[in-house]
């Protein structure tokens, strides 16, 4: 066992740990837990050991204790450690007594963070966050290095642990969700911008951006850290930085950090010299958004891996899953997946990113953020709006108050279900057109997430005759 395995095990053995759900990576880290000596107990929603399906067999196998239903949270009383899942409200008053009461309360990233033999580069925002991350790690990957790519991304972290070695990288995809509690910042650390994102979750706009900080706030020197220059909240975390600051823009130059040049390069300015690495006629990715994606990936990596690794990554790489991802094209008319577009803000940067009016299917799960923003860009870039969900009257209301929609001759529609808007959407085109899912709203509707989502929508699409 090596030594940061050891200490994980001399942290556990013999606690009384409590795990708030059983998610993907818990359910690993409770076999290991129980594995290393700890008496865990798991706390959840869930009214009885029957519910959790298959893991069932798992719970009794281990003999770990259980805190159900609507009270799940008095198990939190009398533990030494306390793991919370990202969805769990760290501010919520039974987890803050456990930590009065002298509970660790920490959770699988940053348990992770604390035992990492290796450097780690993190990467938050409300947009832009996984195209970046998976960036990063080709990069690094295209320069012969070991990556350990995870957090938000997808894959857990911790279990990861027994397998990095001090000469890999760790890249960390971080939410707001799980930098709140953090009390360790990855050495290199890129904010992509903050825009109103999860208030449903947070109290208010502020606990989100300080959430967002906690990615700056507990760094060691020698550090780097990659703020978007054209967001005003990012820009205000300059004396947040402990290390090497540097911007990544797309609209301005700067002498320090990655920028898009008026001729069409993309450049990176640091200690004077201005390099460019990589014409935007070469990139694969579509949309601007993306172009500021790979300038925050790069920024992030200079001086770390060779030119050559941005260069070949930044020609070749197509995207990532949901993200504007290219469906199929039938009777002349091309369909995206977008499904990531959660918020008005990620479904604004997939419609600038064609040069046409496109068929739009949005709509979803309410996480009260407000629509107005997104009107005039749907007035600009659509041309048939099919909405769904929750929040397709609030997005139809939006819209149609705006003043250039009586004169714009956007025709709205609505659907019951996803298959209903596609037929709806596929009835109003005509070669040539694009048709795009980008709902501007989270799917909780009626999915249990947006890749879910995304690939309802793909079977549905490949499936028309």
């Amino acid at each position: 066992m090596q030594k940061e395995q050891q200490q994980l095990a001399e942290l556990v053995k013999g606690k009384k740990v409590a795990f708030i759900g059983a998610g993907v990576s818990h359910k690993t880290l409770i076999e290991e837990f129980v594995g290393l000596g700890a008496h865990v107990t798991l706390c959840d929603k869930k009214n009885s050991v029957d519910d959790f399906g298959s893991y069932a067999e798992t719970i009794r196998r281990l003999g770990i204790d259980l805190s159900l239903g609507e009270h799940y949270m008095d198990g939190f009383q009398g533990q030494d450690i306390i793991l919370r899942t990202p969805g769990f409200e760290y501010y919520q008053k039974p987890l803050q007594d456990a930590i009065a009461a002298g509970t660790l309360v920490t959770s699988e990233v940053e348990l992770f963070f604390d035992y990492c033999p290796c450097e780690i580069v993190g990467v938050t925002g409300s947009d832009g966050k996984t195209t970046t991350t998976t960036l990063i790690s080709k990069f690094y990957e295209a320069a012969g290095r070991k990556v350990h790519l995870g957090g938000n991304i997808g894959a857990a972290l911790l279990p990861m642990l027994p397998d990095v070695a001090p000469e890999d990288v760790a890249v960390v995809e971080l939410s707001s969700f799980q930098l709140i509690s953090m009390r360790k910042s990855p050495k290199i650390a890129v904010v992509t911008n903050v825009t109103p994102n999860h208030l449903d979750h947070h109290k208010d706009m502020q606990e989100y951006i300080d959430a967002k900080r906690n990615i700056l706030l507990h760094q060691v020197p020698p550090c780097r850290e990659v703020l978007g220059y054209e967001n005003d909240i990012t820009r205000s975390m300059v004396p947040d930085c402990k290390g090497k600051q540097v911007w990544f823009t797309r609209l301005h130059d700067t002498d320090n950090g990655a920028f898009l040049r008026g001729d069409g390069m993309l450049c990176m300015a640091e200690d004077g010299v201005v390099t460019p690495f990589l014409a935007q006629k070469d990139i694969k990715l579509r949309g601007l958004h993306n172009i500021e994606n790979l300038l925050a990936a790069a920024a992030a990596v200079w001086g770390e891996v060779p030119v050559e690794a941005i260069q070949k990554v930044g020609s070749t790489f197509t995207g990532v899953e949901h993200r504007i991802e290219p469906v199929r094209v039938l009777d002349g008319v091309t369909y995206y997946n977008d499904s990531i577009g959660t918020s008005p803000t990620r479904t604004i940067a997939g419609l600038r990113s064609f040069d046409q009016k496109v068929i739009l299917i949005a709509g979803g799960y309410d996480k009260h953020i407000p629509y107005e923003p997104l009107a005039p860009e749907v007035i600009a870039h659509v041309k048939d709006l099919v909405l769904m969900g929750a929040t397709g009257p609030r997005i139809e209301k939006a819209v149609c108050e705006h003043p250039d929609f009586a004169a714009s001759g956007l025709t709205i529609q609505h659907a019951d279900t996803m298959q209903h808007a596609v037929e709806l959407a596929r009835a109003a085109a005509q070669p040539g057109d694009i048709i795009i899912l980008s709902p501007a709203s989270a799917s909780f509707d009626l999915y249990p997430n947006f890749e879910v989502r995304g690939r309802e929508f793909k079977k549905i699409v490949n499936e028309l005759k």
